[in-house]
């Protein structure tokens, strides 16, 4: 018995000596893996994680009225080169990695042929499969990189890896840069890039991917296993041309006047398409560019250009017409404590409304508004409202500015309000928003929304096709927008816009000028007061087609008047559209022809030919003499004349009135070397008809 349990306890300590033993085995070999192999095991298990990684679409392209580019991507790619290849033997490595390294410092001299290889040859010793050779490569550049040493062979035999991706250009760099604009991650969109990034972007694709050493992520395979499905192109409205001029014009108003900034934009009347959107600003470096949408986004008080809808409210609610007359005193009138003056000294006497109109007197305004309203404010506030001024247009471009048309139950309305209302202060708009209003004018009442974009396509095919959108189909009555017109076109013919006065066509609009209020220091800073110049308005008058309207900010010369600096601008543009746009040019008066006979000119030729022609017409040929095979012809009243046409084979024949096919054809089979200028029929010949022809010698024939 007590053996019996000394032997069951020597076989229970054995047993738990096999368990303590495994334990301990079990314990290093954790610790080992944990701690002594850890790092190149965590390594392994880096290298082995697979996923899935977006493969971007191609975005689409922005294009121009005319189909110009004014955004695309261009594909760029990130060259790798997997050294350790399993097919890349050290013979092939080793033998020809001088020549691969030699034209690689040709195509990319950054690096020397040296350093290409010390790299090559250190990241072959490390083990590594995935090393970056250059970012940015170009096609073309990728291109040559096939044909070089190893990389000749493939990504499999050769370890040449290269990846997308798509960088997004403008053709015509600066310009309409801002309404392009541009969409990047973390960046809130700007312009038509951002407006439209769903219809541009597309569909990403997926690709199987490896993460290797470093994090980078390296494709397993070439081949997508999703693929991408490429963005739509956007057509927008602008036309290049225009904008090139209106660009330019603008530059050269902002350099000449130093000003701080300034925008143009031509609008078409009757579809709101926009034409040409330019906004320049001055940079730290003395030059203009486009950093930001003024045009858009700056809400500003808009000065004398306002007060077209002031007297506008005036004529719908029945209390002004245009031969009204008011007393512009000397120039001056006051407003409780606030003096109302105009630019021109000693006032313009007593004058009608459309006079003060034309020459743009804030005295007369004020007081016609002032006078009118004084009692009831909000129905002249009311009457604004009705015309839209106070709403947004609702744009797709990101930051359409704020208007302000203020109400009386506003906290800051006072006794002043109204007639500095009535001339563009206390108030804000965009140039946009004046420019779409002047536009309703011109469009007899109808109020129509910028329009940028005219149709989506998908790989030609149009998916998307945008219509004129109407805001307010009659800001007004008829009679008013008579008067409005009336008023706009004599501030060119006779008022502070003659200078913009031609005799190719006529142009209506109005000049403003307005003081630029600063948030912390108002009107006045140093004793010194900035301006904002602008001029709006339509063209030919007659017959509106397009609006117009310039903003110049800030200029810095001593001349600020809205002729002076911005009317320039525009008559730039206008001039620039009416002279390439048929459609705006009356019609020449068509002019009755008498011409000598009904029948068909012909030109000399060959006789069957000629025969046949007028057999199948119908035309009656008369022959006074015996013809061979080259005729001249003369067409008669009711019948064509054929004479006999003399042709020798060793002299010059003459060749006029002949088609140059026909002049060629006798010419060169005497051996002659034909040279001609012109179009039509034989003129003119430089060898005189019956001199010896000489084989080589050189003929030039005039064509008319």
């Amino acid at each position: 018995m007590k053996n019996l349990r000394k032997d069951i306890l020597s076989r229970v300590y054995l047993v738990y000596a096999f368990i303590a033993l495994f334990a301990i085995i079990i314990l290093g070999q954790t610790i080992n893996v944990q701690y002594v192999q850890g790092e190149e095991w965590r390594q392994k298990a880096e290298n082995l994680t697979t996923g899935f990684k977006n493969i971007e679409a191609v975005r689409g392209n922005l294009y121009a009225a005319d189909g110009s580019l004014l955004a695309t991507s261009v594909p760029i790619y990130e060259v790798r080169f997997d050294v350790n290849t399993e097919a890349l033997s050290d013979e092939v490595f080793y033998g020809e990695i001088d020549s691969l390294c030699i034209q690689l410092s040709e195509l990319f001299p950054s690096k020397t042929k040296k350093q290409y290889k010390a790299e090559f040859i250190s990241a072959r010793k490390k083990g590594s499969r995935y090393h970056l050779v250059k970012r940015n490569v170009k096609y073309t550049e990728l291109k040559e990189l096939k044909t070089f040493h190893i990389f000749n062979r493939g990504k499999f035999k050769g370890g040449l890896i290269y990846t997308q991706q798509n960088k997004r250009v403008r053709p015509f760099e600066v310009l309409a840069a801002r309404t392009i604009g541009y969409e990047r991650e973390g960046v809130k969109p700007v312009g038509l890039e951002g407006a439209y990034t769903k219809d541009l972007s597309g569909v990403n694709g997926k690709r199987l991917m490896q993460k290797i050493a470093g994090g980078v992520w390296m494709p397993i395979s070439d081949d997508n296993e999703v693929e991408p499905q490429d963005g739509s192109d956007v057509y927008t409205t602008i036309d290049i041309n225009i904008q090139d001029v209106a660009e330019n014009a603008l530059r050269k108003q902002l350099e000449m006047h130093a000003a701080d900034h300034g925008c143009v934009a031509l609008m078409e009347v009757s579809t709101g398409q926009i034409k040409a959107i330019a906004n320049l600003s001055l940079t730290k470096s003395g030059t203009y560019y486009e950093t930001y949408n003024y045009m858009i986004g700056e809400s500003t008080e808009p000065g004398s250009v306002f007060k077209l809808p002031a007297l506008m409210a005036a004529f719908e609610d029945g209390y002004v017409s245009l031969d009204d007359m008011v007393n512009t005193e000397d120039g001056t009138t006051k407003f409780y404590d606030k003096t109302m003056r105009d630019s021109h000294k000693g006032g313009f006497g007593i004058i009608s409304v459309k006079r003060a109109f034309e020459v743009s007197s804030n005295v007369a305004i004020s007081k016609l508004i002032n006078e009118n309203y004084a009692d009831k404010p909000q129905q002249f506030v009311d009457r604004l409202y009705k015309m839209n001024l106070n709403k947004r247009l609702g744009i797709e471009v990101a930051g359409e500015g704020m208007p302000l048309i203020k109400s009386t139950d506003d906290e800051s309305w006072s006794g002043v309000s109204l007639p500095w209302m009535s001339i563009g202060y206390e108030s804000h708009l965009t140039p946009l928003q004046i420019l779409t209003f002047y536009n309703a004018v011109a469009n007899n009442g109808k109020m129509v929304k910028p329009m940028f974009v005219k149709q989506i396509k998908h790989r030609g095919k149009v998916v998307k096709d945008f219509k004129t959108e109407v805001i307010n189909n009659s800001i007004c009555s008829k009679k008013t927008i008579e008067m409005a017109q009336e008023m706009l076109l004599g501030v060119v013919e006779e008022g502070t816009a003659r200078n913009l006065k031609n005799s190719t066509y006529k142009i209506a609009g109005k000049t403003g000028t307005a003081q630029i209020a600063n948030d912390k220091y108002g009107y006045k800073y140093e004793s010194k007061i900035s301006h904002q110049a602008s001029f709006v308005g339509y063209f030919p008058a007659d017959n509106p087609k397009y609006t117009c309207i310039v903003v110049v900010n800030a200029p810095s010369r001593n001349v600020f008047y809205g002729n002076l600096v911005a009317g320039p601008i525009f008559k730039e543009v206008a001039d620039k559209v009416y002279a390439n746009s048929i459609s705006i040019h009356a019609a020449l008066k068509k002019k009755e022809s008498y011409a000598a006979s009904k029948i068909p000119y012909a030109k000399d030729g060959y006789y069957d030919d000629l025969a046949k022609i007028y057999k199948e017409l119908g035309v009656k040929t008369k022959t006074s003499q015996k013809v061979n095979e080259w005729v001249k012809v003369s067409t008669g009243a009711n019948e064509v004349q054929v004479y006999h046409k003399k042709v020798a084979p060793i002299y010059i024949p003459d060749v006029t009135g002949l088609s140059v096919k026909d002049a060629v054809f006798l010419l060169e089979n005497q051996g002659l070397v034909v040279k001609f200028s012109g179009s039509g029929t034989v003129k003119k010949q430089s060898i005189n008809p019956g001199e010896k022809a000489v084989k080589g010698a050189k003929i030039i024939l005039e064509l008319v």
